[in-house]
């Protein structure tokens, strides 16, 4: 079945990669103003197309944009965030369970500072997730230490409280603004508040936050809970599809994914999930991985923290390692080889201008077999708008990308 003969998909998203026009950059993007050789060569060699990855209605989340771009209705099957991640982290939900989101921030009086605490270190995070979980976890909330500031509280029969119904902000949207104001709406709010409020007055006098004070570093000095769902039930990608692949990613968010689908997930040393992430580690993986499995999923966060920052240049310098050390790594072991797709996209916007996500419509670029091309020189926003290939429900491409050269081979 894995035999060399067999189509290989490759998927290789650059998280919040699209922007609006700059005039800083001369109302230019940064993909305009990036050097991509190799997503330019997609775009020549292959076809750009339009897709809207956030169903109307809906909130511009990644864990919406993915769950659409791997093939499946974010309207039917999405129940929250937390719940992807607690997949991930071998966290068991029931059926009455809730899982939130829990981010490590900054806060100074009233004010979000910082929705990374300075991208803490996983090391110094899990000591605080560990520490908070003995002086204010309990039988029905517990803490689970993640990845730098992402982390995890498990509502134990939170449904019974409604915990699912509550309004939530995502504390990347809300840096530099009121905390009261954007502190949980909704019944029962005031128990998801008092740990918010409780781990404040835990956090701002422990060690750790005293060291990272003296070292200029933003301390980690409360959690921001939020993105909370119930265990979610998707059909298995190889059921849906008839392939075999694997996930690449340092993100919870994406590996939950990935296991909730029946896809092997792959960690790969040194990815990080922020900017100094191994993309050709990552790469490298992804082309071991091909040698026994139809299909790759590899994601890099670093463009939309960069785009959450409003750090112009690390967003450019983002997209041009993507191009070279992903892109071009996994394009160069393909470009002279038959029976192969390679689908390169966003998920979805992450502008400089507003540091969060929108639901704009985004694009993608596709090269491979039986893709004629288009001759697009350039892969950009803006070229893409001249594509008469449209998916209004982004959850089709993926049947695009593999059903229709799977019929084409007859299979």
């Amino acid at each position: 079945m894995n035999s060399e003969l067999n189509m290989k998909y490759i998927v290789l998203i650059g998280d919040g990669m699209a922007d609006y026009p700059i005039a800083e950059l001369d109302n230019r993007t940064p993909l305009e103003v990036a050097r991509t050789p190799n997503m330019d060569y997609i775009a020549r060699a292959g076809r750009l197309g339009r897709i809207k990855t956030i169903p109307e209605g809906m909130s511009p989340a990644s864990d919406v944009a993915q769950i659409s771009i791997l093939g499946y209705d974010p309207k039917i099957y999405y129940t929250g965030r937390g719940p992807l991640e607690a997949a991930n982290l071998g966290i068991e939900l029931v059926e009455d369970d809730v899982a939130f989101r829990c981010n490590l921030v900054t806060v100074s009086a009233d004010a979000l500072i910082d929705y990374s605490a300075g991208h803490i270190s996983s090391k110094e995070a899990a000591i605080l997730i560990k520490f908070l979980d003995r002086k204010i976890g309990t039988n029905r909330f517990r803490f689970y230490p993640g990845v730098s500031y992402r982390h995890l509280i498990l509502a134990k029969r939170g449904t019974e409280e409604h915990l699912q119904d509550l309004k939530c902000m995502p504390p990347h949207d809300i840096s530099g603004q009121s905390i009261a104001k954007n502190l949980p709406k909704g019944e029962n709010r005031d128990i998801i508040i008092k740990l918010m409020q409780d781990s404040r007055q835990i956090l701002e006098k422990h060690e750790i936050n005293q060291v990272r004070i003296d070292l200029k570093e933003n301390p980690a000095n409360m959690i921001w809970l939020w993105g909370q769902g119930m265990k979610p039930t998707l059909p298995k990608f190889r059921d849906k599809y008839g392939i075999t692949g694997s996930v690449i990613s340092a993100v919870d968010l994406i590996k939950g994914l990935g296991k909730i689908l029946g896809l092997e997930v792959i960690n790969v040393p040194g990815a990080t999930g922020y900017y100094d992430t191994d993309y050709e580690g990552k790469a490298k993986a992804a082309l071991r991985s091909l040698e026994n499995k139809d299909f790759v999923f590899v994601h890099v966060e670093a463009p939309d923290e960069a785009g959450h920052n409003g750090d112009l240049r690390e967003k450019i310098t983002a997209i041009e390692r993507f191009d070279q050390l992903i892109v071009g790594t996994i394009l160069n072991a393909f470009k002279r080889k038959k029976n192969f797709r390679l689908l390169v996209m966003p998920d979805h916007a992450t502008p400089i201008s507003l540091k969060t996500h929108t639901a704009d419509t985004v694009f993608f670029g596709i090269f491979g077999e039986d893709v004629v091309s288009g001759g697009f020189p350039k892969y950009s926003e803006k070229e893409a708008q001249k594509s008469d290939l449209y998916f209004e429900n982004g959850y089709q491409l993926m049947d695009y990308f593999i059903k229709t050269s799977k019929k084409d081979k007859g299979t």
